[in-house]
């Protein structure tokens, strides 16, 4: 079926046609314009499909790269032109309605392919053809020691033919003779090189063991090499070579020549420096980028004994607010400016700095004493950052946090010292940012345990990993039990028994927290109904009440309601025995909204306690407006009254929330009550229930209902 007129084929074709133009001035294909353009036409569908796919896969990118050398494009400046065309004309032509900015950053991840895919294509094919001169080389070492014995003619036919360089020299390293190839390889004249002896011809960049094998073979301990050598021109330019040597033998079999095969790769070697140095660079901000740093990072870490390393792990604070308000064009404008300051902060032998990606960037000193040095470093970073950025006539405040690693090397892996000074810097941000921190090993270890718990909570969840645990409400009256508070812990398979604070703000921020919450309703409801059943079997007057704690996220549910009245209906359970216990601080300038699903709890008979009253500073005049019907009165107001005697002012605080709690006809219960004296003093002011360990530490349900018979029968 044909594309309709403008469609996506036909685009498509245009961006061939546009490539085709751009690239074949500079290609040595024999094919014509229009057929090259054929050619093109696969690579920009492979393109096409590449930028549109769901999933990004750079293969394709690179086997474009690749088919560009198979289409003998391997002229430096048609990978070049082929890039800017991709850059300028793909998501054009090929992007469809898509987000734009996000199929920009796809071609771009395509053209780094496209150039990797080239990089490697140009590798195989050169070293292809050093196979075929290193075939020729053994071939011509032949037709040459024959045409020195048989006629001067054949061999000046070989010679001065040959496309490579040639030359002949002495044992002692004299050039005797030298083919034109040669010659303008070096850019002098024949008699320059003619003459000149070979150990001139030394290079800074020599390989260890070159010398060492033009000493073998001239002492004919060997029949040729081959290696990668350096030469300098006379113009001052490096002349690369792909260079073999052989030596020549008399018929007797004596060495008596050497000869040497040059092929230029000059500008072969400066393309693959370019690709590399594109592979190894941000091209933002032009600084090494994760690989290139990691590269140094481990070559720091293995330097040896007595060497040592300081890292600092930078990230800016509220940068995203400045790319969702003034867009990333502003946002990449910052980052150049702060890239600037940073790599003129770290000038000294040993120091680096790179851009690992986003807003974040590592500065990285080694030697044999860091300690002082990274800390000036950071405090240079710092220093730094605190001139505001002008960017579109706004003046923009740059702040940041710096997580700080030092220590010797060899003791950790690159990755373990970076996950090291991630920690760190998020710790520094936690704490306010546009600060510093040092790494702590203990922090650290939170860290990452805190890190594994938060992975492993959906599967603990699924495993039935966690249990409840009840701690019973005594009426300070007449010593009854009247109820419990259930206590979720977590049985993990490495850390044992975890307490709440352990874990749930953790479920909190993962959201989780809302089927955990629901669980742990549903089990304790569950309880509830055993309890009532084996309470009423033993002639026990009044049915036993359940405390369930509710978290903010869950405050926020819009199925919280529904959930609990289905709990309830399900177990058999009157509303009157569910007690939920919300914390001061999570209804603190609560709205209607939120108070809502609360009041229809309440209004339905279910128990609402404002659990930690007195820590959220809210006001009490705030209370007639909460549908709460009871108060726990946060331990740090009884603490006191575990000694005689007790803090006068804690009495009078204590007595004032009870006198105004009956008023308002709330119930009063007390969490920590750890003594009997305490609970004397609790009930003379007129409490009306409490918890504690002087009564009961947190236990399995049958311990509540052992308790509660105790009592009734004591």
């Amino acid at each position: 079926m044909n594309a309709e007129p403008d469609g996506p084929e036909d685009r498509l074709r245009r961006f061939a046609t546009i490539w085709s133009r751009a690239v074949f001035p500079v290609t040595s294909t024999s094919s014509t314009r229009p057929e090259f353009e054929r050619q093109l036409l696969d690579p920009a569908r492979r393109l096409s499909e590449a930028l549109l796919a769901r999933a990004f896969d750079p293969e394709a990118g690179r086997a474009v790269g690749a088919a560009l050398v198979r289409a003998h494009c391997t002229d430096p400046e048609a990978l070049s032109r082929s890039l800017d065309c991709v850059d300028a004309y793909l998501v054009l032509y090929c992007g469809g309605d898509g987000d734009r900015e996000a199929l920009r950053a796809r071609s771009a991840r395509l053209q780094h392919a496209m150039a990797a895919g080239f990089a490697q294509a140009l590798r195989e094919r050169t070293l292809a053809e050093q196979e075929a001169i290193a075939q020729a080389a053994l071939r011509a070492q032949g037709v040459v020691a024959q045409a020195l014995h048989a006629t001067e003619a054949r061999f000046r036919a070989v010679f001065e033919g040959a496309a490579i360089g040639i030359g002949i020299a002495d044992l002692e390293g004299n050039v005797l003779q030298v083919n034109g190839a040669l010659v303008r390889m070096f850019g002098v004249s024949e008699q320059n090189l003619r003459g000149r002896n070979v150990q001139d011809w030394t290079h800074a960049d020599d390989a260890p063991q070159t010398w060492k094998l033009y000493e073998e073979l001239v002492r004919g301990e060997r029949e040729h090499y081959h290696l990668e050598k350096a030469f300098h021109r006379p113009d001052g330019t490096v002349l690369w070579t792909n260079l073999t040597v052989s030596l020549l033998r008399d018929p007797d079999g004596r060495p008596q020549y050497q000869l040497a095969l040059m092929e230029d790769t000059t500008e072969r070697r400066l393309l693959n420096l370019r690709l590399r140095y594109e592979a190894t660079h941000d091209a933002l901000t032009g600084l090494p980028n994760r690989t290139f740093f990691f590269e140094r990072l481990e070559k720091a870490l293995g330097a040896g004994e007595g060497q040592r390393f300081g890292l600092c792990y930078l990230d800016l604070d509220g940068f995203k607010t400045v790319n969702d308000s003034l867009g990333h064009a502003a946002g990449d404008r910052m980052l150049v400016e702060v890239a600037d300051r940073l790599q003129a902060c770290a000038t000294a032998p040993g120091e680096m700095v790179a851009r690992l990606g986003g807003d974040e960037f590592v500065a990285l000193t080694t030697g044999p004493d860091t300690r002082r040095g990274v800390d000036e470093l950071a405090s240079r970073i710092m220093n730094a950052l605190l001139a505001p950025i002008s960017i579109d006539g706004r003046e923009l405040t740059v702040r940041g946090s710096i997580g700080i690693v030092e220590g010797p090397a060899g003791e950790r892996s690159a990755a373990e010292v970076l996950r090291s000074a991630d920690i760190t810097m998020y710790r520094a941000k936690s704490a306010g940012g546009n600060r510093f921190e040092l790494a702590d090993p203990e922090a650290d270890a939170r860290a990452i345990t805190r890190h594994g718990l938060t992975t492993a909570l959906p599967a603990a969840l699924e495993r039935g990993e966690f249990f409840i645990e009840y701690q019973p409400l005594v009426h300070l009256g007449d010593g009854s039990v009247r109820g419990a508070e259930a206590l979720v812990r977590w049985l993990h398979p490495q850390h044992g028994v975890l307490s709440p604070d352990r874990f749930i703000p953790l479920a909190e921020h993962t959201g989780l927290i809302v089927p955990l919450g629901r669980w742990v309703l549903e089990q304790s409801v569950r309880q509830a109904r055993d309890w009532q059943e084996r309470h009423g079997g033993a002639g026990l007057a009044g049915p036993l009440r359940i405390n369930v704690n509710l978290s903010p996220c869950q405050l926020t549910h819009p199925g919280l309601v529904q959930d609990t009245v289905d709990i309830l209906e399900r177990a058999g359970v009157a509303p009157d025995a569910l007690c939920l216990e919300v914390t001061e601080s999570a209804l603190i300038g609560a709205d209607d909204d939120l108070l809502k699903p609360l009041r229809r709890l309440a209004e339905m008979g279910v128990d609402i306690a404002l659990d930690d009253f007195g820590t959220g500073y809210s006001n009490l005049a705030n209370l007639r407006r909460l549908p709460v019907s009871i108060l726990k009165l946060d331990r740090s107001f009884t603490q006191s009254m575990q000694q005689f005697p007790a803090d006068p002012v804690d009495l009078k605080i204590v007595e004032g929330i009870v006198s105004l709690a009956h008023s308002l006809d709330l119930g009063v219960t007390v969490e920590g009550v750890e003594t009997g004296a305490q609970a004397e003093q609790l009930r003379i002011l007129g409490c009306d229930t409490a918890q504690g360990w002087y009564y009961a530490r947190p236990g399995p349900p049958e311990r509540l209902h052992e308790l509660a018979l105790a009592d009734a029968t004591g």
